[in-house]
């Protein structure tokens, strides 16, 4: 019965949450804490913050951990299944849908209409992030000189994105430990 559940919880996450991860959070909620009970709200809340600091989407993690907690190996493939099959089947029959009328004017049309759309999605959400790390701890003159050292080392260098993502992640954790050991430093000579 539990791994019935677990499929058809996260099959209905699958078919209603249009917009991607961040739109699909309100209804893992609503069934796992709400109508299966299978969570409180707080570990709901721990289990979403470490969703978000992985990489990959956010509702697939959810679902494989949430799965595998209630209903183990199983549970995990079973809730996987169940929030992924549903986009992957109306991607093939939209994709095929549009793949048989591509040479049509309003096919051209609609996907030559999104870019500039998508782009502008993606511009405000830099904006934001942008914003966000200026008035950060780091301040404006740290947040433009990385982005702009970001910048020169992916267009100019054609550096992979990874590796300055981990050389930036290295250099948090070092400078957080020196900071910490500054600390217990200073509480050692009072």
């Amino acid at each position: 019965m539990r791994q019935k559940d677990i499929f058809l919880a996260f099959l209905r996450v699958g078919l209603l949450g249009y917009g991607g991860g961040p739109s699909s959070i309100p209804l893992v909620h609503k069934e796992v804490v709400e109508k299966y009970k299978w969570m409180n709200t707080d570990e709901f809340s721990d289990i979403l913050a470490l969703g978000n600091a992985l990489p990959g989407p956010v509702a697939t993690k959810m679902a494989g951990y949430i799965g595998y907690r209630v209903g183990g190996v199983l549970g995990m493939l079973n809730a996987l299944i169940a929030s992924v099959v549903p986009t992957i089947i109306l991607l093939v029959i939209l994709l095929t849908s549009l793949n048989a009328y591509k040479n049509e004017p309003w096919v051209k049309g609609m996907a030559e209409a999104v870019v500039p759309v998508v782009t502008v999605m993606l511009a405000v959400l830099t904006w934001g992030f942008v914003k966000k790390s200026g008035e950060s701890p780091l301040g404006w003159g740290w947040s433009v000189g990385l982005i702009l050292v970001s910048f020169f080392l992916l267009e100019v260098l054609h550096l992979h994105p990874a590796i300055l993502i981990f050389v930036l992640l290295a250099g948090a954790l070092l400078k957080g430990n020196s900071t910490e050991k500054e600390k217990n430093k200073e509480q050692k000579n009072l």
